[in-house]
């Protein structure tokens, strides 16, 4: 039985914690340096972004606190790192735009989603600034809103 290939356009993973946090202002594709266990682990979903973010070191950017944990039947010469620092891979003058746009108070770079996009997985990062107490209450308070109309509705279709 052959294994089955990953949808080349599903996600791998969302940062939700990321889109309550933050107001994001603007959303960016970058590709992403990895190892060969990595790939196979994402492939097996086996990855969490919540705890990511997104650090710039010279000139470049780097993805920290992203965990991939490693399969079982990883390779014994490997010693495979699930914390390890990966590279993201940008042009130079998107990067230069947002190091100017992050300089600005207030604003970072988080980690939203990891995705596939013609064979190759992607991180889409966003230029996002925080949210404050009462704002996301009102998240809360518009999310438990929508959820009763839904309610409403499904029970008034019966």
């Amino acid at each position: 039985m052959a294994t089955k290939k990953p949808d080349p356009t599903a996600r791998i993973a969302d940062n939700k914690k990321a889109v309550f946090n933050y107001f994001i202002e603007e959303r960016h594709e970058a590709g992403m340096v990895l190892h060969g266990w990595e790939v196979k682990a994402l492939r097996e979903g086996k990855v969490q972004l919540t705890d990511g973010y997104v650090l710039i070191r010279d000139g470049e950017l780097y993805i920290l606190g992203c965990q991939i944990n490693p399969l079982r039947t990883a390779s014994t010469h490997v010693n495979p790192d699930a914390a390890r620092t990966k590279k993201l891979l940008l042009h130079k003058e998107e990067i230069r735009r947002l190091v100017g746009k992050v300089e600005q108070k207030g604003y970072t770079l988080v980690p939203l989603n990891l995705h596939w996009k013609n064979g190759r997985i992607k991180c889409e990062i966003g230029l996002a600034k925080g949210k404050a107490e009462h704002d996301k209450r009102d998240t809360i308070k518009d999310r438990e809103g929508k959820r009763e109309v839904e309610r409403a509705m499904k029970s008034r279709q019966r």
